[in-house]
């Protein structure tokens, strides 16, 4: 109660929040201190009953709610810790946290120019260098930042849907034909998730066939698009993978370009993970022929260390998102306003409320330039490395997939001692599922390290390395092999 905007709240205020941020500051100091814990793990019901966390009729005095930030935090894993590999996106980037605060600060919306001026104005100039870095001629297009990579992914589905029958946004699917969507077996989950959304059907969405690196083999893809056409169904676009979560895989694009455009087919690029590349001289090549796509997710709060949520569906030809979901509602978007209207840019998106999640990446890449993401990038690809050349003869390992990884993606099983000897069997096959899932629960206890594992096809659960992190180095990958090695010897 003695808070802003009561009168005379000033001190209070400045104090309370001055406490904030030195509780905020010690947090990050400590997110890089590599003596402290990745995570202070308990099981859910444990935290639960150590701690009162239910809302009550009555407030709480100001003490308190310090005293709920710093056990909020001490409980919380730090993300930005140099031995954090479990998501796709980690690290802590000072300038983005700073950019992160100010956007809460201004608390404003993204609908319209006329209550995020600046906001609006930096969202047009960054979707159009992204669009430049695609290869698109000048920038030229469309985009807008979306709450993430799955939702960037239903907005490509939702327009090449609109694209090809734009009588569906007034009449529905039942007034079109049976369409069928195309992506690999190693794409993301969110392909299917959006066609059900969507009223498509998970049913509708192909999969297509891998090699062994996890690409998509477009032979099988031009197959099934023939196959689909005998059944009478209608393609309607193809979802390529630049970077897949599991693997790092990307996929042929210049090949699967090509397939597009003799069938006349959309054509979606998920770089949700591997965009980042475009940044790098060194390392974009692996997404040669997304110039040739008409759409194209990229994720900034993966590989290039944005804080979250910061994910953009970038659209080649303009004007198509607008035609697609504009509602023209009449209290927001007036169309006698005394500015440049094609700045509201809210009527494009399906979102009514929507975040400012551009002013993060802006600042950073104002902070950085671009060669300073390409360093940060081209950093993690090399640690990858690093691990790959580290343990693809190490006794007690076994790589996933031949051959050097193309992203930041180290597959590897870790075999102990006692199934070292072991020819390959159901019952190998079966104890070796049990390895991983109990090495990192023992990580997650001792809270030294967290690195994520999954099974694949029919081959046993396997950890994936991922490295997105700037501040990790070549100690924390020597840390992680050790660390796997203590946990894992006596299994």
């Amino acid at each position: 109660p003695d808070l802003l905007p009561t009168c005379n709240g000033e001190i209070t205020t400045m104090s309370f929040l001055q406490d904030v941020v030195d509780i905020l500051l010690q947090y990050v100091v400590k997110s890089f201190d590599r003596s402290t814990k990745v995570i202070d793990f308990h099981y859910p019901n444990e935290l639960l009953q150590e701690y009162n966390w239910e809302l009550a009729d009555q407030p709480q005095t100001l003490e308190e709610i310090l005293l709920n930030c710093r056990t909020t935090l001490k409980y919380a894993i730090k993300t930005g810790h140099p031995r954090y590999f479990n998501q796709l996106s980690t690290g802590l980037d000072m300038v983005g946290l700073a950019a992160d605060w100010l956007t809460s600060a201004a608390n404003t919306n993204m609908f319209t120019y006329e209550i995020a001026p600046v906001f609006v104005l930096l969202e047009y100039v960054t979707l159009r260098k992204m669009r430049e870095m695609v290869g698109w001629p000048g920038g030229c297009g469309d985009g807008i930042f979306s709450p993430g990579g799955a939702i960037s992914n239903m907005y490509a589905m939702l327009i090449a849907r609109f694209k090809m029958f734009p009588e569906v946004k007034e009449k529905g699917m039942a007034a079109i034909p049976r369409l069928v969507a195309f992506t690999s077996e190693h794409s993301h989950f969110s392909v299917k998730k959006g066609a059900a959304a969507l009223g498509i059907g998970t049913d509708s969405v192909i999969l297509i066939r891998c090699d062994e690196r996890g690409k998509m083999i477009p032979s099988d893809l031009e197959r099934r698009i023939l196959e689909a056409k005998q059944k009478g169904f209608v393609p309607f676009l193809v979802s390529a993978t630049a970077g897949t979560t599991v693997y790092g895989a990307f996929d042929p694009l210049i090949a699967i370009a090509d397939i597009c455009k003799k069938y006349k087919i959309w054509m979606h690029v998920d770089g949700a993970w591997g965009g980042g590349l475009l940044m790098s001289r060194k390392h974009k090549w692996k997404l040669n022929g997304i110039e040739r796509a008409n759409s194209v997710t990229w994720n900034p709060h993966k590989m290039m260390g944005v804080p979250l949520q910061c994910s953009a569906l970038l659209v080649r030809e303009e004007g198509l998102m607008q035609s697609c979901n504009q509602m023209h509602a009449s209290y927001l978007f007036q169309q006698d306003k005394h500015y440049d209207l094609s700045y509201d840019t809210g009527d494009k998106a399906l979102q009514c409320g929507r975040h400012v999640d551009v002013f993060k990446l802006w600042l950073m890449w104002r902070a950085k330039g671009t060669t300073g993401f390409e360093a940060q990038i081209d950093k993690c690809l090399e640690l990858a490395e690093y691990l790959y050349n580290k343990i693809k003869n190490r006794e007690g390992y076994e790589m996933v997939f031949d051959g050097k990884p193309q992203h930041t993606n180290v597959c590897f099983w870790y075999i102990p001692p006692s199934l070292r000897g072991m020819e390959d069997s159901e019952e190998r096959t079966s104890r070796l599922m049990k390895v991983a899932p109990v090495i990192k629960a023992r990580m997650m206890e001792y809270g030294t390290t967290m690195v994520s594992y999954q099974p694949l096809g029919d081959k046993a659960n396997f950890f994936r390395m991922v490295i997105s992190n700037p501040a990790a180095t070549h100690q924390d990958i020597d840390f992680l092999i050790d660390e796997i090695e203590r946990l894992g010897q006596d299994l």
